[in-house]
């Protein structure tokens, strides 16, 4: 017999959502905005958690693909320093592993949603039978990255798979999910570590979110 037990409030149950609870408000508090970073309203990864996490995903990635010679695919611009600090955690390095990039946009100008019409650019390597993996910095309604693994399989892959620093969930379209996932996205408008507004604010060493001020005009 399974019970469901999880409605139940037992003095343990109390105690362990109170610690939960502690233990997320000490987070939250852990990081403070920068006082030159006027723009940000919140810090939501610090460069802590995110080197931490790069550092995981370096490691799975090195032990799944040691034998498979992979391509890393990042796809520009919004993944250049994601993608910097994971290949330099992929350790041990697969034998044959090779970097390329690509561009493909599905935003337009400032608007802060994703249009659904992809422009990708040609690939600059060849793909045929080789295992690729796609390096993203955030994945939204997911047309972007479906379009670019139809490209990439179309092309000849042998595989494609996604590694995504963060994943909006709540913005999904389809039903891709990414195979190697950094941290699940709260649907607010994230900047830094690479993801931007009008080509600002990448250079942030966190992931942050910008005051809707900013950007409310666009909506």
């Amino acid at each position: 017999e399974i019970r469901d037990t999880s409605t139940q409030c037992t003095p343990h149950r109390r105690c362990v959502a109170n610690l939960r609870r502690f233990r997320v408000a000490r987070a939250a508090m852990s990081k403070p905005v920068p006082e030159c970073d006027v723009d940000v309203l919140k810090v939501i990864l610090d460069e802590g958690d995110i080197a931490a996490k790069v550092s995981e995903l370096g490691a799975k990635i090195a032990q799944d693909y040691k034998d498979l010679k992979p391509i890393l695919l990042p796809v520009m611009t919004g993944a250049f320093i994601f993608s910097a600090d994971l290949v330099r955690a992929i350790r041990p390095p697969p034998q044959g592993m090779r970097i390329e990039s690509l561009r493909a946009s599905s935003y337009l100008g400032t608007t802060t949603l994703s249009n659904g019409e992809v422009a990708i650019a040609p690939l600059s390597i060849d793909v045929k039978g080789q295992h690729v993996l796609l390096v993203e910095d955030i994945i939204d309604t997911g047309h972007t990255l479906e379009k670019i693994r139809t490209k990439v399989m179309g092309e000849g892959a042998a595989s494609c798979k996604v590694v995504a620093l963060l994943n909006k969930r709540e913005r999904r379209e389809n039903g891709l999910q990414p195979e190697y996932e950094g941290f699940d996205c709260p649907n607010e408008f994230v900047i830094g570590y690479g993801l931007d507004f009008d080509s600002k604010y990448r250079e942030l060493p966190y992931v942050g979110v910008l005051k809707e001020e900013l950007y409310a005009h666009i909506l």
